[in-house]
Order: C-alpha cells, then sequence, then structure tokens
C-alpha cells in the first residue's frame, strides 16, 4: 500500500534520539527549549512553545484566549475535529464559516457574517498547506475586536502572497509534528506566537499551571513552585524534540520534494476534465501537507474502493465538523449550513503525497486513477 502520508527516519534522526537516550534528560529538558529556538527562528516569532499534540496546542492557545461558556469562535468545516474541539473543551461555542470551494480555505465573507456580540476569535486552518488570506482576516478581526489565530499544521514551510512564513502571521499559531506532517516528533504540536504575555500562559497551562521554565534545573523543579491556574500535562520529552530537532535541519528538503511531486501530478491533471485540483493562490508558496482533487461525486465512493483494492492508500479530508453527530447533539449544526463545504466534501479525494515517494509513485497512482474513471 502506498500511503497518503509517512514519515522519513534516517540514521542522522536515531543517533540524535540516542544521544538523549544516553543522557540525563528524557522529559522536559535542553532539548525541549533548543528545538522551540530552532522552529521560533525557522518561522521568525519570537515564542514557540513545544507541546504534546497539536491537538493540545490548539487546547492552550483557547486556554491563553480565555475561551468561556458562552464565547463563540469561528472557524471552517473542513478541518480535523480538533479545530472545532478545543472551542468545546473551554465551554466555547464553535461556529462554522463556509469556504471558498476552490481552495477549500474559510471565506472571510461568510467569517463577518457569522460574527456576534459573543465572538472572541476567529481560527483560520491552513488546509493542504496553503495560508489563508490573512489580510483580510486581519482587517475582520481587528474591526470587531477578535483575536486570529492560524491552524498551520498543514502548512509548515508554507508562505503568502507576501512572503511571510505560515506561523509568523496570527496573532497566535499552530503546528503539528504527527508522522504525516513535514517534520515529525512522533506526537507533538508547537505554540507560535510574539506576544509574550500569551506565551507566558501557554508555558505555565501545558505544566499543571506551573509557573517553571522549560530549562530549569532539575533539582529546582521538586520545591518552591507555584500552580497560579489550572492547567493540564501537555509537556513534550527530550527524546522527541531530538529528533525534531534532526528533522528540521531536512525541512526545505522534505518541502522540495512534496513540491516536486505535486508538480507532476499537476502536469497530468492540466487535461483531465474529470479531475480539479485545488485552486493556487497566486503569489502563494504551497508546503504540500496534502494533495488534494476534486472527482464526481456520483463516482467517488467506487473510485475511493478500486483505489485501495488497487495498493493505493487514497483518503478524503475531511467530513465538515459540523456533520459530525456530536455537533448536531451538542451544537444543534445542521446539514445545509454550509453548503459549499458539504458540496466540496462530496466531491474530495487526497492523493498519496510523501517524500518516500518517487514520480513512478506519481504516475502509476495517475494511471490508476484514470482506470477508475474511465470504468466507473
Amino acid at each position: 500500500m502506498i500511503p497518503y502520508g509517512k514519515q522519513i527516519i534516517d540514521d542522522d534522526d536515531i543517533a540524535e534520539v540516542i544521544e538523549v537516550l544516553k543522557s540525563d534528560w528524557l522529559t522536559t529538558g535542553p532539548k525541549v527549549s533548543e528545538f522551540e529556538n530552532n522552529v521560533a527562528g525557522y518561522i521568525g516569532c519570537k515564542n514557540a512553545i513545544a507541546v504534546s499534540s497539536g491537538t493540545a496546542a490548539l487546547h492552550a492557545v483557547m486556554h491563553a484566549l480565555k475561551i468561556k461558556a458562552g464565547d463563540e469562535v469561528i472557524l471552517p468545516p473542513i478541518t480535523f475535529l480538533a479545530t472545532a474541539n478545543c472551542v468545546a473543551y473551554m465551554g466555547g461555542t464553535p461556529v462554522f464559516a463556509d469556504i471558498n470551494p476552490d481552495t477549500l480555505l474559510i471565506d472571510p465573507a461568510s467569517v463577518e457574517r457569522k460574527i456576534t456580540p459573543a465572538t472572541k476569535a476567529v481560527i483560520a486552518v491552513d488546509y493542504a498547506g496553503q495560508t489563508c488570506d490573512y489580510n483580510i482576516l486581519r482587517s475582520i478581526c481587528s474591526r470587531h475586536n477578535l483575536a486570529l489565530v492560524a491552524d498551520c499544521c498543514h502548512a509548515l514551510g508554507a508562505k503568502d502572497p507576501h512572503d511571510r512564513n505560515a506561523g509568523s502571521i496570527a496573532d497566535i499559531s499552530v503546528l503539528s509534528f504527527h508522522p504525516v506532517k513535514h517534520i515529525t516528533t512522533g506526537e507533538g504540536g508547537m505554540i507560535l506566537t510574539d506576544n509574550n504575555d500569551l506565551a507566558q500562559n501557554i508555558r505555565s497551562f501545558r505544566n499543571h499551571g506551573i509557573n517553571l521554565d522549560a530549562s530549569a534545573r532539575q533539582e529546582e523543579c521538586t520545591w518552591n513552585y507555584e500552580m497560579q491556574d489550572l492547567g493540564y500535562n501537555y509537556r513534550i520529552t527530550d527524546l522527541q524534540c531530538a529528533l525534531g530537532i534532526s528533522q528540521l535541519r531536512k525541512l526545505d528538503i522534505f518541502l522540495e520534494k512534496r513540491r516536486t511531486l505535486a508538480a507532476v501530478y499537476d502536469s497530468f491533471f492540466k487535461a483531465e476534465s474529470e479531475v480539479s485540483p485545488l485552486k493556487l493562490i497566486a503569489g502563494a508558496t504551497h508546503a504540500y501537507h496534502l494533495y488534494v482533487i476534486k472527482i464526481p461525486a456520483k463516482k467517488r465512493k467506487k473510485i475511493f474502493e478500486f483505489m485501495r483494492n488497487a495498493g493505493i492508500g487514497v483518503n478524503v479530508h475531511y467530513i465538515p465538523v459540523h456533520c459530525q453527530p456530536y455537533y448536531k447533539k451538542i451544537f444543534g449544526t445542521y446539514i445545509g449550513m454550509c453548503p459549499a463545504a458539504e458540496e466540496a466534501y462530496e466531491q474530495l479525494l487526497t492523493l498519496p503525497l510523501h517524500p518516500a515517494m518517487t514520480e513512478k509513485d506519481v504516475k502509476f497512482i495517475v494511471s490508476k486513477l484514470n482506470e477508475a474513471l474511465s470504468s466507473n
């Protein structure tokens, strides 16, 4: 099976982890702050705070923004569940704005229509690896005094048309280091912000609400600490961050491979009337976490099954969150509230794309897709 995503772990990565295994630190030690500093330098932001997952990162952001019962946070429905769940964790209400059907990015006009006196923040999702229109979103948020959050879990290494790095544009941003992402720490996530107060809140939140710096000496961590707020154990380990440090050195190589493979896909689909890749934003630099196409909705189920049977790990990203049973039951969402997202979902198919693939793999995948299209 050719999976839709896959990590690459080499001898350098293994050596970095072994070095930590031989050290005095396994959990939150010097490798955590080193990884944070390296990512902050790559992105170009003041603060990077590493946590145990991308979901933990989103939860920490909602806590830092003081989202509570009665507060609303606007986000797109085409995203992983965690983007909405983090609002619910705090007792807030996720409000779904529709998407641009060509890019699947949140539609700023829909965002503005969904704003009420209860709205406190907007979460934009850089779906598949493209940045949202943060200039328009920033203007909307500034007019309404809302926090602007960027879910950049798909977009490490992307740039917007103004040459700004994904993760450096919004008030606060999050990354994920799950194995299918651009670099991996096994599980892991990170929060990026220039706001020192938000950063300090999050550092405490990831450590049970205790104010301790990640670089504090071990003997200082066992006494004389202060718990200022209720937090969680969302710490990441030195083992994971050692892997992340090594992976980050290869990020640009991984990105170039993803872009090369995506260009090969594009070249095959230019003349294919039944296949529509997502629209690329002029002047932006795509990170290609996913390669997503649209195909005829009436054919998708059979094509999905055909491709899987051929050993090709196609996927669908994502069922619109407002269509999930939990959200219908708890928040009263309903089919028809985001028509562009719902229509797009019926056509979506994610093709495999990761740096371990070859151009030969892409050609095989396209040939099987064409076979599936012609036979269904």
